[in-house]
């Protein structure tokens, strides 16, 4: 396994994250598996040298962060060898304030995560989303008294414009409260809207990149149709995955991958998971896995080296896409 800094920060992670949202319970989204089933892929995770895992609150309504405390323990994974993350904001019940950034539910929330995971503090607390409705200064204030209430050693944040991320590190700056050192943002071979503003500034601040999605939620298998969907029970059932792909230069982009993968005797996946891998400002890409190929997959991508000519043709094709995923 190979590791990095996460940003300018002191913190060493592993160049690959296990993205934990695939685990928890059915009722939440077909395709999810139940912690028997995810139990081989933290084992596999582990004996890979994977060291990071990210979860979130709303992920099958706590039942993944539960899943991700059980099996860690279950593994007998020392704390202090394991980068575990979560995120606060989602719609977690009916109740008005059991969702969004105020304080209260920042408070509330990293207490209930803790008690999920069955840890004293998770390494990295994310906001999940920009939340238009409460001041930026006073989600981060709140966050500053979680990391120094010793609940969260450092604060991420995921999907926003970057005048969004850029305010909320300026009010931080100006007060002297605790920065963000990461951005979970969306980002792959077929979406690439980032690299106009956001990949920039956190390359410019110092902040490392985790993108979500790196593999397009399966989009690059080979089993998509135009329509929409595909094979899978994820991609059958993933409306979210139709909103955000799908577009015919999207599938143009796809083939590339194709074509080049059987050179490096790979998959479309693996050619556009070692995309983004062979690019130096990108920290730890998430992935996730129902199939235990699809992780062992995804861990030899780390082995995949691209020429100049070969990143060339994946990203001629590319075309514009609107703004996707910050809500």
């Amino acid at each position: 396994m190979q590791y990095g800094r996460l940003g300018k920060s002191g913190l060493k992670v592993s160049r690959l994250c296990l993205g934990m949202m695939t685990y928890g319970a059915t009722t939440w989204r077909p395709w999810v598996l139940d912690e028997k089933q995810a139990e081989p892929f933290v084992r596999r995770a582990l004996e890979a040298g994977i060291n990071f895992f990210d979860t979130a609150d709303v992920y099958s309504l706590g039942e993944s962060e539960k899943i991700t405390g059980n099996l860690l323990k279950k593994l007998g994974v020392k704390r202090e060898n394991v980068v575990v993350a979560t995120k606060v904001n989602g719609v977690m019940s009916d109740d008005i304030n059991d969702r969004g950034l105020s304080r209260k539910h920042i408070m509330d929330s990293i207490d209930k995560s803790l008690r999920r995971l069955q840890m004293d503090y998770v390494d990295l607390y994310q906001i999940h989303r920009w939340d238009y409705e409460v001041p930026i200064e006073e989600t981060m204030e709140a966050l500053n008294d979680v990391v120094r209430a010793g609940k969260a050693r450092y604060i991420g944040a995921s999907s926003m414009s970057a005048w969004q991320f850029a305010k909320a590190q300026y009010n931080a700056d100006l007060h002297g409260w605790t920065r963000f050192v990461s951005m979970q943002n969306h980002y792959n071979l077929v979406y690439r809207e980032e690299e106009r503003e956001m990949i920039p500034f956190c390359v410019d601040q110092g902040v490392g990149l985790i993108p979500w999605s790196p593999m397009a939620r399966g989009f690059f298998a080979g089993n998509r149709s135009k329509s929409g969907g595909g094979e899978t029970t994820r991609a059958q059932n993933d409306p979210f995955a139709d909103q955000l792909y799908f577009r015919d230069g999207d599938f143009i982009v796809a083939e590339r991958a194709q074509e080049l993968a059987g050179g490096h005797n790979a998959t479309g996946s693996q050619i556009a998971l070692a995309w983004m891998l062979n690019k130096s400002h990108i920290t730890a890409p998430i992935i996730g896995a129902s199939k235990l190929d699809h992780l062992d997959q995804a861990i030899a991508a780390l082995e995949i080296k691209l020429s100049v000519d070969e990143i060339k043709q994946l990203e001629e094709p590319y075309q514009p896409h609107p703004v996707l995923g910050h809500s």
